[in-house]
């Protein structure tokens, strides 16, 4: 149990340049749609609630279950899913490095992972032309240390989260102690919508996301960015 969270904690925060991304929210505070920790912590529980981060860990979820048997057409198949629900080139972009990222840095560490996850990776990774999402690489990092699906689940929301609440600081800005106190504040909703996201059948993977579809069109051609486009 003591592996698997050190494990847990190292995937949700390894270094796949999350920093640099703010998913919208630059352009909100640009306009001033988001201006304080309350607007932001309300556009964050609303994206938990409804928004396509709920999508994505889905997909999660179905990219862990693939790779622990070893079904490259499952993970094929969710990931060309995971691409064609991203709205927009820059949320595509960001996934696909992310994911790239992160599966680059899963074969090369020295970790035990067995010999059959890491054809998978190598299998995956190298098959076709396909760009490998951040979610499906985070599932079979999962699997690969042997992570439960609830605690994947948690702690790809959680490293969303908290990624999302340091744009927030840095842009509005915030104090470190607002920051921490809203991720404090979103632990429920977080923990609420990992729950709801292990329930979900294939049939009933959705969200409410035009919000940010729109934020995200503004920033590729926001004239000022401080986060990548």
């Amino acid at each position: 149990m003591n592996n698997q969270l050190l494990c847990l904690l190292q995937l949700a925060f390894a270094p796949v340049g999350a920093y640099s991304y703010s998913e919208g929210i630059e352009s909100l505070v640009e306009t001033g749609a988001i201006d304080s920790e309350i607007t932001l912590r309300n556009w964050l529980e609303n994206s938990l609630q409804f928004g396509a981060v709920r999508v994505e860990a889905a997909v999660l979820v179905r990219a862990l279950r693939a790779a622990q048997i070893g079904d490259l057409t499952a993970l094929s198949y969710w990931n060309a899913w995971a691409t064609a629900a991203k709205e927009t080139e820059e949320l595509r972009l960001q996934s696909w490095q992310m994911g790239r990222t992160l599966v680059r840095l899963l074969r090369d560490l020295r970790s035990p992972v067995s010999s059959g996850l890491r054809t998978i990776v190598k299998e995956f990774v190298e098959s076709g032309s396909n760009q490998c999402n951040f979610a499906i690489g985070f599932g079979i990092a999962a699997a690969s240390w042997q992570i439960e699906e609830e605690a994947a689940v948690l702690g790809y929301l959680y490293s969303w989260a908290a990624n999302l609440a340091s744009a927030g600081v840095k842009l509005i800005p915030l104090g470190q102690t607002a920051g921490q106190q809203l991720l404090l504040d979103l632990q429920s909703q977080i923990s609420c919508t990992a729950q709801e996201v292990l329930k979900l059948e294939d049939d009933d993977i959705a969200s409410c996301s035009w919000g940010l579809g729109l934020a995200s069109m503004a920033h590729e051609t926001q004239y000022t960015r401080l986060f990548r486009s």
